[in-house]
């Protein structure tokens, strides 16, 4: 699939500068819709591409983290038009960055995919990513998507086969998310080991960035990661920055801008006499 424009820009900056692109992960309304601003704007100074959260009732991918995540933001009433405010927002704000709408198909189902990416693109989104849209199922979308110039991103797994990793290639843009593990969000990672060869195997079907995340909790991690992965996703990690500090907004903007400036200080790519180790970044 053709790359979108802006995607493609972030991560060949990231590549000039010879490091891995950071996606940083937040859901959109956590824990008010005011303070869930701020906190974006905070992740936007040190992340390439930022993944907003669309809270929905039943995260059934996620652990407990974005689960409490979810839960707080809808309790604060949050609604998709807000989502899309602090997405126009931050693109104002960060004209360079990359925005991307992560969640579940029942969010934009449920006021029209149409509907849903006239307003995504209006709001200076340039992917969505729906978890539980697998790339077999992807038609149910990809056209509305694909005519708002909408990357629709895809998923592969420690258990995708190698057809659904071809079909994924086939039918995804912008990038393939590679889940390190074969469970929920924030559990422990996968063996790196492991995630380099199945990235080994996504690279012979896919000329698309390949970025990882489930379960990068520090900076040694990511750095680990970033020798060979296109992108590294932190979600988890982030989010318990918040609830960390619930009840103090000053030192929950505080402590996520650390934790965001030390994972981004992890992305760049150390030099090696033998490349081949550790994978070449497309």
């Amino acid at each position: 699939m053709k790359l979108n424009n802006h995607l493609s820009a972030v991560f060949e900056r990231c590549k000039a500068e010879n490091r891995a692109a950071l996606l940083g992960y937040l859901t959109a309304g956590d824990p008010n819709v005011a303070l869930s601003e701020q906190l974006m704007y905070t992740m936007a100074q040190d992340v390439d591409i930022i993944e907003i959260g669309m809270p929905f009732s039943d995260p059934m991918a996620d652990g407990p983290v974005i689960q409490g995540a979810s839960e707080r933001a809808l309790a604060a009433g949050t609604r998709m038009q807000d989502v899309l405010a602090i997405a126009l927002k931050v693109r104002q704000r960060y004209p360079e960055i990359g925005i991307v709408l992560m969640g579940y198909a029942n969010v934009p189902y449920s006021i029209g995919f149409a509907t849903f990416a006239e307003q995504a693109k209006a709001a200076g989104v340039d992917g969505v990513l729906l978890v539980d849209i697998p790339a077999e199922e992807s038609d149910i979308c990809a056209d509305v998507l694909r005519q708002h110039d909408l990357s629709q991103i895809m998923l592969l797994a420690p258990t995708s086969t190698e057809k659904r990793i071809q079909l994924a290639a086939k039918v995804g843009d912008g990038f393939i998310y590679y889940v390190s593990l074969a469970g929920i969000t924030g559990a422990e990672m996968g063996d790196i080991q492991a995630i380099q060869a199945q990235l080994k195997l996504v690279r012979q079907h896919s000329d698309l960035p390949v970025c990882v995340g489930f379960g990068v909790k520090n900076s040694q991690q990511a750095a680990k990661l970033a020798q060979f992965a296109d992108g590294v996703v932190v979600g988890s990690h982030f989010v318990r920055q918040i609830t960390s500090n619930i009840g103090d907004e000053c030192a929950m903007i505080a402590s996520l801008a650390r934790s965001v400036k030390d994972l981004a200080a992890a992305m760049v790519v150390q030099a090696s006499d033998n490349v081949s180790e550790i994978g070449e970044h497309t």
